[in-house]
C-alpha cells in the first residue's frame, strides 16, 4: 500500500535530534534503502541544515548527488526561492507549517498527520498511529523501520 519509505530528518528508530539532519544520519539512511526528508534554511545564499534554526551549512553538491533521495522541506522563504531558481536541478522540495496539504515540487501531496490521502500522498505519521487503509504514495516516519514493517 505503500511504495516509498521517507525518514523524518534521518531518524532511523525513534525521534532522535542528536541524528536530526546531520550529513551522516542523510548518508545513512538512503544507504538503508529509504528516501529522507530534510529541513533546509538558505541565509545570504548558503544552504543550512536545521529544524528550528540553521545550524549546519552544506554544498549545494552534497544535495545535488543524493537529490533523487531527498524531500527538501524549506524552512525561509530564501529556501523557497533558491530550491525554485535551481528546479533544473530537479530537486524535490516544499514549504509548509500546519498546512493539511501542500504540493511538492514533483507533485506529490504532503500530507499533515490524521488528514485524508489519496493514492499520491505522502502521509507525515511520525509514530505510527494513523490506519492506512488504502493506497498512498509515500510515508514519512521517525521510525522508518517499524513503519516499513507496519505497512
Amino acid at each position: 500500500m505503500i511504495e516509498k519509505f521517507i525518514s523524518h530528518r534521518g531518524n532511523l528508530y525513534k525521534k532522535d535530534v542528536e541524528r536530526e539532519n546531520k550529513l551522516n544520519s542523510i548518508y545513512d539512511v538512503i544507504n538503508k534503502g529509504f528516501d529522507c526528508e530534510i529541513d533546509t534554511w538558505v541565509i545570504n545564499d548558503k544552504i543550512f541544515l536545521g529544524h528550528d534554526e540553521p545550524l549546519l551549512e552544506v554544498d549545494s553538491k552534497v544535495l545535488l548527488d543524493f537529490k533523487e533521495y531527498l524531500w527538501i522541506h524549506c524552512k525561509n522563504l530564501d529556501a523557497l526561492n533558491y530550491f525554485s531558481i535551481h528546479s533544473e536541478n530537479e530537486f524535490n522540495y516544499f514549504w509548509h507549517q500546519k498546512d493539511d496539504f501542500t504540493l511538492t515540487s514533483k507533485n506529490f501531496i504532503w500530507t499533515y498527520p490524521y488528514k485524508n490521502f489519496s493514492e499520491n500522498s505522502v502521509i507525515v505519521d511520525l509514530i505510527h498511529t494513523v490506519e492506512i487503509n488504502k493506497k498512498a504514495y509515500g510515508l514519512c516516519s521517525d521510525n522508518i523501520y517499524e513503519a516499513k514493517n507496519i505497512y
